[in-house]
């Protein structure tokens, strides 16, 4: 392994982390305001959390993907060079970005809610990271499986979605407050199509190499599946954009198109089920484990989403802890646990000793409990807001917030097994990618 590389894998769990630690001090700075907020307060310690975690994602994948494009691309000299210019300057802008909220320079949009300059360096660093990918996808020669095409889309469409979420920059958006609102919104639902494209990838690729069947990543059904994908990332952001006036049917069908992607990926994973010789065996490999953990939240959020998707339960979940549940159960359910079963597979942590892999293991179970209950948690919360705010027609906050209280204390007290498991998981991956063996270098 690359010592440029060995570092933005490293980098990326230590955003892992970050994003864990980060997200638990902040249900402490909301809960407990009198003690935290002279210190680190919750406005503070939200875009920490929540810049942590979208880096994390992002950078995951991309690590990911560079790593295992050697199996698919010839690369030269000026790969490497391209490659870790992008590692770098992505890099170096993230760590800009933190010293940034540190100092409580903010002045961004949601999401991304550092200084606007500092997005210039983040699309160099992109630039750069097309250029180590995409020309040696053009030289390589024969048809390439699904999962690069995924990878290659998700690459190609974070460019496009990523500029036009900073369109608010020219004053012409700016000038009407719902032209840019709309804008805003309709650009991160497709950014994070854009990123499922490339984690849905690194999937189907794990699964073709567990496996050993490389028709998971051929024919027309994959390719029908593809190409619905596809059309949830330029057209499923309508329902992100629900309280905008917009035209009913243009959310109604972004919403329709929004659920048939996780549907992909569970015909994905049960075909993947389906073909495995050795299921018994495989079950109790950590990179199978994460894989099917991967299905049984996507299914899960699914069922939510598709709860929300009704405007008569979304008059009541709109805007409260339901939404976050959504978000957390996507970011830290699907996306990684995909992206931990890739570090998994990456690193050989099949092949540790028992010592390792039964520690991976318990702390897997810790994680997936711990999560259970965050997620129920945040659920029952967002339930008693949108009751006593709509149903009741509450206006005070501190009176709204009361009931609620007691199960966002669950929701932190969750958060602390969440901390403690992921975090020793990713801990573990970093000393495995610090002391890489050798043997199973590419």
């Amino acid at each position: 392994m690359r010592n440029f590389l060995r570092l933005y894998i490293v980098s990326a769990l230590c955003l892992l982390l970050a994003t864990l630690v980060f997200g638990l001090l902040a249900s402490w700075a909301f809960l407990y305001p009198e003690t935290y907020n002279q210190f680190l307060p919750f406005y503070q310690l939200r875009p920490f959390h929540v810049s942590a975690a979208l880096f994390w994602i992002i950078s995951g994948a991309t690590a990911s993907i560079l790593y295992y494009k050697n199996d698919e691309f010839s690369i030269t000299k000026w790969n490497h060079i391209a490659e870790r210019l992008f590692i770098f300057s992505w890099l170096g802008t993230i760590v800009v970005i933190f010293i940034c909220y540190g100092l409580k320079k903010f002045g961004g949009r949601e999401y991304w809610e550092f200084p606007p300059v500092l997005c210039a360096p983040l699309l160099i660093s992109w630039l750069l990271l097309m250029v180590s990918y995409f020309i040696p996808w053009l030289k390589s020669a024969g048809n390439k499986p699904m999962y690069v095409w995924m990878w290659s889309t998700g690459i190609f469409f974070f460019l496009i979605t990523f500029i036009e979420q900073n369109l608010w920059q020219i004053p012409w958006f700016r000038s009407s407050y719902l032209r840019e609102m709309s804008v805003q919104w309709k650009s991160n639902g497709a950014m994070s199509g854009a990123w499922n494209q490339m984690i849905y990838g690194l999937s189907l690729f794990l699964m073709v190499k567990v496996s050993g069947n490389e028709k998971l990543a051929q024919g027309k059904t994959v390719f029908f599946f593809y190409m619905l994908g596809l059309s949830n990332l330029m057209f499923n952001w309508g329902h992100h954009v629900y309280n905008v006036p917009t035209s009913s049917w243009i959310r109604d069908t972004s919403y329709i198109i929004s659920m048939t992607e996780w549907v992909f990926l569970i015909k994905m994973i049960q075909n993947f089920k389906n073909t495995l010789e050795e299921r018994r065996r495989l079950r109790h490999l950590i990179t199978y484990r994460f894989i099917i953990a991967g299905e049984f939240w996507v299914f899960m959020n699914l069922l939510l989403a598709l709860a929300m998707s009704v405007p008569a339960i979304n008059r009541y979940t709109h805007g409260t802890h339901i939404t976050v549940a959504h978000a957390m159960g996507t970011t830290i359910g699907i996306n990684t646990m995909i992206l931990l079963a890739s570090f998994s597979y990456m690193l050989g942590i099949d092949n540790k000793n028992a010592a390792t892999r039964k520690t991976i293991s318990i702390n897997y179970w810790i994680s997936q409990y711990s999560l259970i209950v965050f997620w129920l948690s945040l659920i029952v919360a967002g339930v008693i807001k949108g009751y006593m705010s709509t149903a009741l027609n509450l206006t005070n906050f501190q009176e709204i917030m009361k009931p609620v209280i007691p199960a966002l204390k669950m929701v932190s007290l969750s958060g602390i097994g969440l901390v403690i498991s992921l975090g020793t998981i990713a801990a573990i991956y970093i000393y495995h990618t610090i002391y890489f063996r050798k043997e199973v270098n590419r």
